[in-house]
This record gives structure tokens, sequence and C-alpha cells, in this order.
């Protein structure tokens, strides 16, 4: 018992800095040969239902290199000068694994803000996806929805990540970003919302020959259509399980 105890305060000792990796050619056929990101796993909110239950990035060898960044990794000014060096009109992914910076729910803006400006600098084009709670229910919320819409004015996509389609509605509400959503392996490649949006599963999971590097929808901040990602991963029968509320 006091072992447990004391591996869990270590732990959490070991998380209280978020942490940051930046891969420049992903060697992950999903992404495709372009620079990819991780944070810290202390960065995922609370509120995700996939975090520890059927999360593609939970399992596997991205996994491994994930853990990594809970004892060490690059800083925020580390990883900042770093992506300021990234080459004009480069799109890159943030957070293959993790989330927005800030441990937790909330979102640490002054972070996030200097990640917006170095990717600005580099006149990239960065793109990610957040669990972050957005809205107006509370300062948490509201302070989140800010710092997400700002991001997107100022050249740094950020999807808003539905649970599933009825979420994806919710979010798409709030429009403080473009939104995706998780859908079952036998969802249509195109379709629509309970409330009418259209939807469309993401294209590298239709054709061999399209990855994230030459596809580059989801680092349209303007953008109308919900991206669908059909449940992947290892535990993708425990992802599927937690999108039909089992």
């Amino acid at each position: 018992m006091v072992e447990g105890i004391t591996n869990l305060l270590k732990e959490r000792f070991e998380m209280s800095t978020v942490n940051y990796q930046l891969t420049l050619v992903s060697g992950n056929k999903k992404t495709g040969p372009m620079p990819v990101s991780m944070t810290s796993k202390n960065s995922c909110p609370d509120v995700c239902i996939y975090r520890n239950n059927g999360c593609y990035a939970e399992f596997g060898p991205i996994n491994i290199h994930w853990g990594r960044l809970n004892k060490a990794g690059l800083s925020l000014d580390e990883f900042c000068d770093r992506v300021s060096k990234l080459w004009k009109n480069q799109a890159w992914r943030h957070n293959q694994a993790g989330d927005l910076p800030g441990e937790g729910n909330a979102i640490d803006r002054p972070a996030l803000s200097a990640i917006v400006k170095a990717n600005k600098k580099a006149r990239a084009k960065g793109f990610t996806f957040t669990h972050k709670p957005v809205g107006n229910k509370s300062k948490e919320e509201i302070s989140n929805t800010t710092a997400i819409r700002e991001a997107n004015l100022n050249g740094f996509t950020i999807n808003l990540s539905g649970n599933n389609l009825e979420h994806a509605d919710s979010l798409a509400r709030i429009n403080c970003g473009p939104v995706v959503a998780i859908v079952g392996p036998d969802a249509p490649r195109h379709g629509k919302t309970p409330q009418g949006r259209y939807y469309s599963v993401c294209p590298a999971q239709e054709r061999e020959d399209v990855n994230c590097a030459n596809c580059r929808l989801c680092s349209l901040p303007n953008r109308k259509a919900i991206i669908a990602f059909r449940v992947h991963g290892v535990k993708k029968k425990r992802a599927l399980q937690v999108l039909q509320g089992i």
C-alpha cells in the first residue's frame, strides 16, 4: 500500500512539467514524411472519454516514445525555437500524442501563444487536435475557447475533437475552430451528423496513397466539413465500446 502511494506521488512529481518532442521527418505511415510533435501525457484532459480507455496513442510503439516525455523532453522554449525554424508553408502535425499545453483540462494560454507565435515566425502551417473542454459553462471553458479561437485566427489550426458525431455538433455550435469526430469502423465515407452537418471520413483511412503530409484537410481553419476518424489502434474494440456508450 505504502509502495503504491509512493509510486503514485513519484509519477505525479515527474509529470509536473509539460515536455515536448519534435521530429522533423516522421516515419509514421499515416502522417507521412512531415514534422510531428508530442506533448507529455499530463497535457491530456480528464474530460477525454478515451483517456486510459481505448486511446490509440496509449499502446504500441508510439506509446513508448510518448512515455519517455514523462521524465524528459524539450522545454517550451526549446520546442518553440525549433518550430520557429521550420520552413515556409511547411505543414506539421502538433501532437500525434498529447494535447495542448497545460496540465489537465486547462490550456496554458501563454504557452499556447508561444507555440502559435513560433509557427507564425516560421510561416509554417501547424495543425493539431484537442479534447480540452470548450464552451461557456465555466471560466476554464471560456478561457480555453478564447485561446483556441485566437490560435485559429493566427495561422495555427486547432481542431476540436468530438467524442462522436453528436458531440461534434455541440462543438461546431461553439464556432471557435474546425471539428473532427470519432465514428465506428463501418461508418460510410460521407454522411451527416444528427443535426445535419456534413462529415467526411479521413481520406488517409480510405486510400493508401493519402497521408497527413499530402492531404492537409485538418490544417484548414475555416473548413466547414467535419472530418471523421474511424476507431483504430490496438484498443479499437474498447474505443468502439466507449463510442457506443457500453
